[in-house]
């Protein structure tokens, strides 16, 4: 019994973590730090960086984010999916 609570505690702090929402992308605005958007959106789950660039995604295929850094400041944003 134990063991089935903790299981599903572990399953529902894991779905409640991701801070990609409408409301929190919505936030997002062009200038902010990557520690800005870091703060309200979370770790990015990959980014890649070229040339003094760097593209961050948040959230998965079907939903995710993706914001490009330029010294470390967004000049673009977009998303897909995203509720």
């Amino acid at each position: 019994m134990r063991t089935t609570f903790l299981l599903a505690a572990v399953i529902l702090a894991a779905a409640g973590c991701s801070k990609l929402t409408p409301e929190n992308y919505a936030k997002v605005k062009t200038g902010m730090s990557y520690s800005e958007v870091t703060s309200i959106l979370g770790a990015p789950a990959s980014c890649d960086e070229a040339a003094g660039f760097k593209s961050c995604r948040w959230g998965d295929e079907k939903s995710h984010a993706t914001i490009r850094f330029a010294a470390e400041k967004v000049v673009l944003h977009s998303a897909e999916n995203v509720r």
